[in-house]
């Protein structure tokens, strides 16, 4: 075996081990919680030595940074979608219903991590998903803006509506993951729900006006 070939067989190997630990980080945060569990107990449930652990991160913390960087990494991929794919743009409400549906069949465990860890548990991990919802909202900005009857909108007024949408989108997303396997009519009953309620935003979109808040008065 070539130099070249053994090096490609360890850096497989290596990420194999640091998927092995982020799997069953993941695994066991669905029964215990995120902020329970110890570096002992992951690599355990994985199969290896504590100082594996440490080869690929320094703490849990960083393990749990790890998980909600890819717990949103399929929203990104939307995102960048209706940027770029004109059919999408222009049916954005049902192609947004459909493709949550897809995203949290397909990463349901990651999206049950994000709901389970976004209202509790570790500090760390909690502002990070809040830091990452943030991002999301002002990338699905862009898109909405856009969007007949918005594009001349002011930015907070545009952030505004994509917050709605995100909060829309991530409460179905939470109802999503905690469905059991094989739910094909429950899903259906979900995506029109936010089908609806996304539609029933862009209905305000033309008689929107808006409203300033009015500057507080100077108090030295």
């Amino acid at each position: 075996m070539s130099e070249a070939v053994r090096a490609i067989t360890r850096q497989e190997q290596k990420e194999r081990t640091r998927e092995s630990i982020l799997a069953s980080a993941l695994e066991l945060s669905r029964t215990l919680g995120f902020a329970q569990i110890s570096i002992r107990q992951v690599t355990r449930h994985a199969g290896l030595v504590p100082a594996a652990f440490y080869r690929h991160f320094e703490s849990m913390e960083q393990l749990g940074l790890t998980l909600v960087e890819q717990s949103f990494a399929t929203l990104r991929r939307m995102i960048r979608d209706a940027q770029t794919d004109p059919y999408v743009l222009d049916n954005i409400i049902d192609e947004s219903a459909r493709v949550l549906v897809e995203a949290v069949r397909q990463n349901q465990a990651h999206f049950g991590f994000m709901s389970r860890e976004r209202v509790g548990g570790s500090s760390v991990v909690r502002l990070a998903i809040r830091h990452e919802l943030d991002l999301f909202v002002s990338e699905l900005a862009v898109v909405l803006a856009r969007l007949p009857n918005i594009q001349n909108w002011h930015s907070d007024d545009v952030h505004m509506v994509s917050r709605l949408f995100v909060r829309n989108m991530v409460a179905h997303a939470e109802e999503l993951a905690e469905l059991p396997p094989g739910s094909p009519e429950l899903e259906e009953r979900i995506r029109d729900e936010a089908r609806r309620e996304m539609r029933l935003i862009v209905i305000g979109f033309r008689d929107w006006r808006p409203q300033r808040a009015r500057a507080l008065p100077h108090t030295s």
